[in-house]
């Protein structure tokens, strides 16, 4: 799967992409907010990753700019869960602010409505990330008052979690409007 916005392309992640993908992530603001990624974060674990096989309902993408050129800044996606479906993303820090999770989000969420067969979205931050959190609410999540410790490979150990969700059915079933 693909996705093109106004600003961005989302698409998956490619051999080649392993050592722009390691620049863009491996910074400690970035990798400390996530649970996986560790630190530092080596162009062998962005191989890695670019390596992986993805299933077709396992939509993982790297989030690319075309601002200033095509470049990679990010990445984007759902994984299955225990607990069903999960949103998670992240940006390179020279591009925080511009809005780029929630063009991408949009654009993920969309897909997960139309295309995948998910029928809720779970998406959580650390607690002291609240920009990802704002992001999250920009793309329709609500809070669920749940709280967790979770961990961070990066942190080398666990931290306070805000757990939210994204119910799809809601859209899906919502009365479309016909002219007469």
């Amino acid at each position: 799967m693909f996705a093109r916005t106004k600003r961005l392309t989302l698409r998956p992640a490619w051999p080649e992409d392993a050592p722009a993908l390691a620049a863009a992530i491996g910074h400690e603001a970035v990798v400390r907010m996530l649970a996986r990624a560790p630190l530092p974060y080596t162009l062998a674990d962005a191989q890695t990753f670019a390596a992986k096989p993805r299933g077709a309902e396992e939509p993982v993408f790297t989030i690319e700019t075309h601002e200033d050129g095509p470049r990679l800044v990010g990445g984007i996606g759902i994984h299955a869960e225990d607990d069903g479906a999960q949103l998670g993303y992240w940006l390179a820090p020279d591009v925080w602010g511009r809005g780029y999770a929630t063009e991408a989000g949009r654009a993920v969420v969309a897909m997960a409505r139309h295309a995948l067969p998910i029928r809720r979205l779970s998406a959580w931050h650390f607690a002291d990330n609240p920009a990802s959190g704002r992001v999250l609410a920009k793309l329709g999540f609500r809070p669920t008052g749940e709280t967790a410790a979770r961990p961070s490979r990066a942190r080398a150990g666990i931290a306070p979690s805000i757990a939210y969700a994204l119910d799809l059915e809601e859209e899906r079933s919502a009365p479309m409007p016909i002219a007469a």
